[in-house]
Formats: structure tokens, sequence, C-alpha cells
């Protein structure tokens, strides 16, 4: 009996050792949190910084009131999350600062995916596809490129993707803007060159100033994608990613798109570059 009990004994320990070490080399996988919520203040309410300054996608109205494709884009992915949004107004080349400091859980502006900038925040999916265009005044004919556009006076605004491409064109002089609709009139009249922009952003400023004299030229010099700019590793990601998913399959970013902007979208990808 003594013998027994021995074993047992024995037996007991070696089975408790063994779960010490599996329980010590396995490893330990981070658990998701099980909803989606607000780092910044109210759990509740997102926190979303944004410039209004680019319609469609975001602006105010005359009385305000923040419109667009963009503004109904994250109220409807914050509705799916069971969350609301206090949208902050940012400058432009501050929005991903708002990011990095933690004072933002997101930011949409048009906002176009790179790998530059995914070094320092996140993105989610992609929703909306879209590419640089270069404005010029209707009667131009020597500007039919961007290499036709060195030594050219071109409006551009800080901190975007069309910035960063006309920088690379040779012996340029880059104007920088704090709004759309005055680089455009510039343009109009004559001030510079051209303006290299975002081609629904353009389109979409061209109409609300109601200026004629400008047009796009044809190319597009990129493709790019549209996506929610996040915090590092931020919790919220994989949530967002699939309220975007369901947003695209059962068509709401299509009616959207309509909404906005009169016809339907192009196609995107999963990952935006």
């Amino acid at each position: 009996m003594g013998h027994v009990n021995q074993r047992r004994h024995f037996l007991t320990a070696l089975a408790s050792g063994l779960l010490f070490i599996l329980g010590c080399s396995a490893p330990t996988l981070p658990l998701a949190p099980p909803r989606a919520r607000s780092y910044v203040g109210d759990p509740d309410q997102l926190v979303v910084s944004t410039e209004p300054a680019f319609p469609p996608f975001v602006y105010q109205t005359a009385t305000g009131e923040l419109v667009g494709f963009d503004v109904d884009l994250m109220n409807e992915v914050a509705r799916r999350l069971g969350l609301k949004v206090d949208f902050a107004y940012i400058p432009f080349d501050g929005l991903m600062a708002t990011l990095e400091a933690g004072t933002a859980d997101a930011s949409i502006d048009a906002i176009t995916i790179t790998a530059r900038r995914d070094e320092t925040i996140d993105f989610s999916r992609p929703y909306f596809s879209s590419g640089l265009a270069v404005a010029v005044r209707r009667d131009e004919t020597s500007i039919a490129s961007l290499s036709d556009l060195a030594g050219k006076k071109i409006a551009v605004k800080l901190g975007t993707t069309g910035a960063e491409l006309a920088a690379q064109v040779p012996n340029t002089q880059l104007i920088t803007f704090d709004s759309a609709e005055k680089a455009l009139l510039d343009l109009e009249k004559g001030n510079v060159d051209a303006v290299i922009k975002d081609k629904p952003t353009t389109l979409g400023m061209l109409t609300m100033a109601n200026i004629k004299d400008v047009r796009l030229l044809d190319q597009l010099l990129t493709e790019e994608y549209y996506g929610i700019a996040l915090p590092p590793n931020s919790p919220n990601k994989p949530h967002i990613d699939a309220v975007l998913s369901d947003m695209l399959a059962d068509g709401t970013i299509a009616a959207l798109h309509r909404k906005w902007f009169g016809y339907d979208p192009e196609p995107v990808p999963e990952v935006g570059y």
C-alpha cells in the first residue's frame, strides 16, 4: 500500500511538472478586445480627427454642418460598432500626429494608404479607389504629363501624396495652400501653372466652387486607395476592418458612392499597397 501511494505521489508530481513546463514554454497569445471602444475619452464615443476641407469627402455646409462621403462612412462604421463619433478638426498635415500621440482613435479625410505612413501609424483595409490628377487651365496646351511640369509653379497641400510627387519634378516652384478652392482659383487666374491633388476631391471642389476654366489631364499619375488611419497597433483595427468588409459586401459603400459622386465605385483590394 505504501508503494502504491509513493507511485501515485510521483505521478502527480510528474504531471504537475509537465504542466508547469508546458505553461512556461507555450506562447501567450494576446486576446482581441471583445468590442471596439474609444481609448481617448468616453469609451462609447470615437474621437476622429479630420480637416473639413475636402469636398465631397469631408466639408462644412454654409450652416457649419459637417457632411460628406467620409462623414457618412465613419458614422455608419461607428453605428455598426455600437459607438458614436466626435469629429475633431485638425489641419491635414497634423492628422497623423494625433494618432501617434494617442489623442484620436482614428482619422478620416480621403487619406491615402502608403507604406511610408504605415511605418508610424496603422490603416484599416481600403474602402475607396482614387488617384492623383493634374489640374491645369482649360486653354493650357503645353502641359500633357507630369514631366511637362518641370520649371512650372505647382500648387500642393502639405502632407499629401500630391506634395510628395510634385517635389520629385525638377526645377519646380511648389506653392502650398490651405484651401483647395483657393489653389484652383489661383490656377484659373494664372497665378500657378498646375495643381496636383486627388481626382475625386479636385472634381468635388471644381463643382462646389463653380470653377469653369480648369480641367484635369486624362491620365492619372497614381493609383491610390483610401483607408481609415488608426493609431499604431490599434485594438480597434480588426473590428473596423470587419465592418468595412461588410459594408463593401452589402452594398452600403456603393450606395454612399452613388449618393456623393453619382456613379458606381471602382473595386478596392484588401490591402492598400
